[in-house]
């Protein structure tokens, strides 16, 4: 569900009620827990929460123009998400997400870093919160720039082409 919006509060509007209300009680989950180096805003057609560019300038490596992202939050066609970037590509926090959802006695649908949902009750929003407080901006963009330099370093290179007979003559 493609929801085209000039800001979060036109995101918010255009929401059916019962998914409008979820969503906010989500999005005030985020804030609480939020450092202050990261901002909200909309990002993938979604509501988003990012590295803005005046704390990290080199932006997304996928798309430089784009801020960092670190989590999201959308209303799709038959569930609702909460992306978590700071769980995706980091074991530590992977595990420990992993652990303190189970101790909340929830059912967990979960992709690499999205939460899916169709009601509110059915996440563990302390656990949402904990997750977004233990990982403030500085801590990301540490994490992040490490992992995307050891992706480029690591790149395997192609093996180089063997000549066969016929190339050779």
């Amino acid at each position: 569900m493609k929801i085209a919006a000039t800001s979060v509060q036109d995101y918010l509007s255009k929401l059916p009620e019962d998914r409008r209300a979820a969503i906010q009680i989500v999005r005030e989950t985020i804030l609480a827990n939020l450092d202050k180096d990261y901002e909200e805003g909309l990002q993938y057609g979604m509501i988003g929460y990012y590295v803005p560019h005046r704390i990290f300038p080199a932006g997304y490596h996928c798309d430089p123009k784009q801020p960092l992202p670190f989590a999201g939050l959308a209303s799709q066609k038959n569930y609702m998400s909460v992306y978590l970037m700071c769980i995706y590509g980091n074991t530590e926090n992977g595990r420990w997400f992993q652990q303190a959802w189970a101790k909340s006695g929830k059912k967990i649908d979960m992709g690499k870093s999205c939460i899916r949902f169709t009601r509110v009750e059915d996440l563990a929003l302390d656990v949402i919160g904990e997750a977004i407080r233990r990982v403030p901006a500085r801590k990301y963009i540490e994490h992040y720039v490490k992992l995307r330099d050891s992706m480029r370093q690591g790149r395997p290179r192609p093996a180089p082409k063997k000549k066969t007979a016929k190339a050779r003559a």
